[in-house]
């Protein structure tokens, strides 16, 4: 186990004032931006793009929004864009659209008064492979290539990675624990990729990101649930960005804890394990992020 995690005393974040934005301009769908402070303000903030959820065939944004504006209010720029759905739309089609978000956060930087230079992408459950896989096509040498996806950032603006509950190896989805879990894995692999043999498709076989890392990944941030099926792809991520040399870090949970966290478990903010990655998260921020000045959050 990578790391047993203590817990520690729950706190509650304060919500300060923020100023909603919509982007618009790009092929997707427009992209929530949440800003802690009017966009007069002469200081650059530093961006999270946050790929939110929903197994690639649904999820939203909007069911997020308050945990982006909780980002937001220690002083970040969170973007939550809107992506195209399977099974209408196919890999790499989400790829695809999200460097072309950041293509137009870049762009639009001097309106939004973004640093496009410091720069952290996040995901949860099945986008937290698309967040992954969007740190490999701007690290692994000919990966873009093989995706067929063109980086819209380097690797330098790339910061981190927080990957919450994801899959990231097809071998594993094959190995799920139940049989239903397996059938549903299949279905919705199925409809992302567009083919019902995915498994032996060669155009699909780069969604395997734990196969494709090397040492220059993004420093990244892993978590997943003791109970959560999908606990062994961040495991098997994990010691491969470890064997390359990358920077990771983990919250794993014991398996033996009490009560069982499942998929998704880092957004309930009125358990302790919820608050406990929060602060792994902002402390792991202000890091790559090099920022030293933000408000801590005030205590419950």
């Amino acid at each position: 186990m990578s790391d047993q995690t203590p817990l520690v005393p729950a706190t509650r974040a304060g919500w300060g004032s923020r100023v909603l934005l919509w982007c618009a301009g790009v092929a997707v769908r427009a992209s929530l931006v949440v800003s802690p402070r009017p966009a007069s303000a002469s200081e650059p903030l530093l961006l999270v793009m946050w790929v939110h959820g929903g197994g690639w065939v649904g999820g939203s944004k909007d069911e997020l929004s308050g945990y982006f504006k909780l980002i937001a209010s220690l002083g970040y720029l969170v973007a939550g864009p809107r992506y195209s759905l399977a099974p209408e739309h196919h890999y790499p089609t989400p790829l695809r659209q999200m460097m072309q978000v950041l293509d137009y956060l870049q762009s639009s930087a001097g309106r939004l008064q973004i640093d496009p230079d410091r720069i952290v992408i996040a995901g949860d459950s099945a986008r937290a492979q698309i967040a992954a896989q969007l740190g490999a096509l701007v690290t692994t040498p000919g990966y873009a290539r093989a995706v067929g996806v063109t980086p819209a950032i380097t690797a330098a603006q790339l910061r981190g990675l927080v990957l919450a509950c994801g899959p990231y190896d097809l071998a594993l989805a094959r190995q799920a624990s139940t049989p239903a879990g397996r059938l549903f894995f299949k279905a919705l692999l199925w409809a992302y990729s567009g083919t019902r043999d995915f498994q032996h498709d060669p155009a699909f076989a780069a969604w395997s990101v734990a196969g494709n890392v090397s040492s220059a990944f993004p420093p990244a941030l892993i978590t997943v649930g003791n109970a959560d099926p999908l606990r062994p792809h961040s495991e098997l991520l994990a010691d491969r960005l470890r064997a390359t040399g990358a920077e990771v870090d983990t919250v794993f949970w014991p398996i033996d804890h009490q009560p069982p966290l499942g998929h998704e478990y880092q957004f309930d903010l009125d358990t302790q394990p919820g608050q406990y990655f929060l602060d792994r998260m902002l402390t792991f921020l202000r890091q790559r992020l090099a920022v030293t000045s933000f408000p801590e959050r005030e205590p419950r």
